[in-house]
C-alpha cells in the first residue's frame, strides 16, 4: 500500500496538474461506487489498494490510519484535500467536475435521486458491510448460515423498497432516473453485485434488475467491476 499526501514540491515547481489518488479495495462496494463515479466523469486517479483481509487488514496499519482514522475505504486525495466516505466523494466529484452530471437539474428530481441512493448507502449497505459481518462472526459467534441469513434479510428489505420506488414511476427510465445513469445507479449496482455474491434471490425485483442490466452495458460500470481491478488477483 502506497501512501501519498498532497502534491510534492517538485510537482508544484513544474506547475504540474495534481493527480487524484484513490485508496480502495476491489471488493468494497463503497469503493466500487467511487470507481464508477470517477469513470463517468472521465477521471483517471492514481490507485493505492488497501486489502481489507490480508494480514489482518491493511486498513489497520499505522500508515493508513494516518490517512483515514475511521479505517475504512474509499479515500480520495485531491492535492492536499483528503475526502472519506463514498457519498461525500461522489458529491465532491459532482461539484468539481459537473459534466456529465450525476444529478438532474430540478430540486425535486435531485431529491428523488438522492433518496434512492440513500436507500442503499444509508439503510441497506451499513447493515451488511464487512465490519458487521466480522462482528457477527467473531464477537457474537454466529455461524456462516446465520450470517448469510442476516445478509439476505436486509438485502430483501432494501431491494423490495427500491423496487417499489422505481416501478411505474414517471421519472424511471432506462436507469433509476431517466435515460442517463446517475447517483442512484452508482449506488445500486455494487449492491446487486454483493447480492449475487451472497446468492440473494433477485427474481422479485424486475425493475431493479432491468436497471442493473442497462448499467452493465455502460463502460464506466464495466471497468469499475471488482474483477476488473488490479488488486483482484
Amino acid at each position: 500500500m502506497r501512501i501519498r499526501t498532497g502534491i510534492t514540491g517538485e510537482e508544484k515547481g513544474r506547475g504540474k496538474e495534481k493527480t487524484m489518488l484513490l485508496y480502495d479495495y476491489f471488493r468494497s462496494s463503497a469503493s466500487f461506487r467511487v470507481r464508477i463515479g470517477l469513470n463517468l466523469k472521465g477521471i483517471v486517479p492514481e490507485r493505492s489498494p488497501v486489502h481489507l483481509l490480508n494480514d489482518g487488514g491493511d486498513q489497520f496499519s499505522d500508515s493508513f490510519i494516518g490517512v483515514n482514522p475511521q479505517q475504512l475505504v474509499p479515500v480520495l486525495e485531491d492535492g492536499d484535500l483528503v475526502i472519506i466516505q463514498s457519498m461525500a466523494i461522489l458529491e465532491y466529484l459532482e461539484e468539481t467536475h459537473p459534466e456529465p452530471p450525476f444529478l438532474p437539474y430540478s430540486a425535486a428530481a435531485r431529491a428523488r435521486v438522492r433518496s434512492l441512493a440513500q436507500v442503499i448507502a444509508c439503510d441497506l449497505h451499513p447493515l451488511n458491510n464487512l465490519r458487521v459481518l466480522k462482528y457477527l462472526k467473531d464477537e457474537l459467534s454466529r455461524s456462516e448460515e446465520e450470517r448469510n441469513d442476516w445478509y439476505r434479510h436486509w438485502v430483501s428489505k432494501g431491494l423490495a423498497a427500491f423496487e417499489a420506488l422505481v416501478t411505474g414511476h414517471k421519472d424511471t427510465g432506462s436507469f433509476c432516473h431517466g435515460d442517463v445513469p446517475g447517483l442512484a445507479d452508482i449506488t445500486l449496482v455494487p449492491q446487486i453485485f454483493n447480492a449475487k455474491r451472497f446468492n440473494c434471490p433477485l427474481d422479485d425485483y424486475q425493475a431493479v434488475m432491468a436497471i442493473f442490466e442497462n448499467c452493465m452495458t455502460v463502460p464506466a460500470f464495466i471497468e469499475a467491476k471488482p474483477d476488473n481491478q488490479p488488486d483482484a488477483g
